[in-house]
């Protein structure tokens, strides 16, 4: 089984927080988080928290988690804001990464040692076979921290392993598979019915077992993804010489605590706080228990930003073409009513034979034109039509 492949999606989870208020009339009222602040839910308004104090109390806190939309410039320029005010006050930080497998640590370790230049980190990483997401976004961030000889930290295990337990389920991976991960905590049920609403959205089964079981698989994965992060967290967050430990990982695995935090706790962790970028959801979602704070972004900003091409997908290679295992919310790929288990045959004419082969065609992809891609979808051979989105207007 090769590994998976994340292509740039809209959202991981689906949770670009934050939103304008219309006041009565035509008279727009002030976001419920200002652009700038830090804020924390409550049952009612926000409440501003004075950055100072507030970051003061974050570096000595142990485990900070802040959440992003991969495909985000916006986000993750604030992720680097944060990153280098917490490490004003506390040097001995170490960055722990999603995009990473455990495997790859040494390449992380040679990049913040100098030894790498980014063409022969990006490849060595193997940045478009595991992550795809345009490096740009990140190469800031990475380079903060090998300026700052600050340590990086991979969380993740091969996405071999997680597509196997979409297949087939944990249960059927064998021990010495598992790369060392324990049985997850069980999710909880708001947990479950947040993952339900997600996976009921691209996943249309003639059978209702059937869908069942594949429910049931897709939960596991995303619980083995949560798990495998919060231990290696957990490992380095309860030595004794521990040094603040900031994660950069999708909103999903953090909102509401569902994700790492819920595993983290079951793991007897330190207690890990959660911050989430706003700009562009209703304000109902600040209730307490989403995040122990948000920072408000431009809106402007977040929906202007220039980005690359993007499809929306999670992809898997297949013997003879590339399978989607996952299709994001709000993507192109969404759009165009492509779903999970179809095989990618032809990209714009072209046979596809590798997940590198999607990838170099979405980022040739002009804005606003439509791309015909051919799928096999349960034995039939059918033509999809993805349109991306044009460029924003000045």
């Amino acid at each position: 089984m090769k590994p998976r492949h994340h292509l740039h999606h809209r959202t991981c989870a689906g949770l670009a927080l934050g939103a304008l208020l219309l006041a009565a009339g035509a008279h727009a009222a002030a976001p419920c988080v200002p652009v700038g602040r830090w804020a924390r839910p409550t049952d009612g308004a926000p409440e501003a928290l004075d950055s100072g104090p507030w970051l003061t109390e974050l570096a000595q806190s142990g485990i900070v988690l802040l959440g992003e939309r991969h495909d985000s410039a916006e986000q993750h320029r604030w992720q680097l804001q944060t990153l280098a005010a917490l490490a004003a006050q506390q040097p001995r930080m170490t960055i722990g990464l999603e995009m990473v497998p455990r495997r790859l640590q040494s390449v992380l370790d040679r990049w913040v040692a100098g030894e790498l230049g980014e063409a022969q980190f990006l490849d060595a990483v193997e940045w478009d076979t595991i992550w795809g997401f345009d490096p740009a976004l990140y190469l800031p961030i990475l380079h903060f921290a090998r300026m700052n000889r600050i340590p990086l930290l991979a969380l993740n295990v091969d996405r071999a392993l997680v597509s196997r337990v979409s297949e087939s389920g944990w249960d059927a991976i064998p021990e010495e598979a598992r790369e060392g991960i324990g049985d997850p905590e069980p999710a909880s049920t708001a947990y479950l019915a947040f993952l339900r609403g997600k996976h009921a959205r691209h996943n249309r089964a003639d059978d209702e077992r059937a869908d069942e079981t594949r429910f049931e698989r897709f939960v596991q994965s995303q619980l083995l993804w949560d798990r495998a992060m919060a231990e290696r967290i957990a490992e380095v967050a309860q030595r004794d010489d521990a040094p603040l430990l900031v994660v950069l990982s999708g909103s999903g695995h953090l909102v509401y605590g569902y994700g790492i935090p819920h595993q983290l706790a079951a793991l007897g962790a330190p207690r890990a706080r959660v911050l989430l970028p706003y700009s562009a959801e209703p304000c109902s979602e600040l209730v307490p228990g989403y995040a122990d704070a948000v920072f408000g972004l431009d809106p402007v900003a977040e929906r202007d930003a220039p980005a690359p091409a993007t499809l929306g997908v999670l992809l898997a290679a297949e013997d003879g073409g590339v399978r989607i295992e996952r299709v994001f919310d709000n993507s192109v790929a969404d759009a165009a009513a492509l779903r999970p288990g179809d095989i990618v045959r032809e990209l714009a004419g072209r046979e596809v034979h590798s997940v590198a082969d999607v990838v170099a065609s979405v980022r040739r992809q002009p804005p606003g034109t439509w791309l015909p891609i051919v799928v096999e979808r349960r034995g039939k051979t059918r033509l999809v039509l993805a349109k991306f989105p044009p460029e924003p207007e000045p």
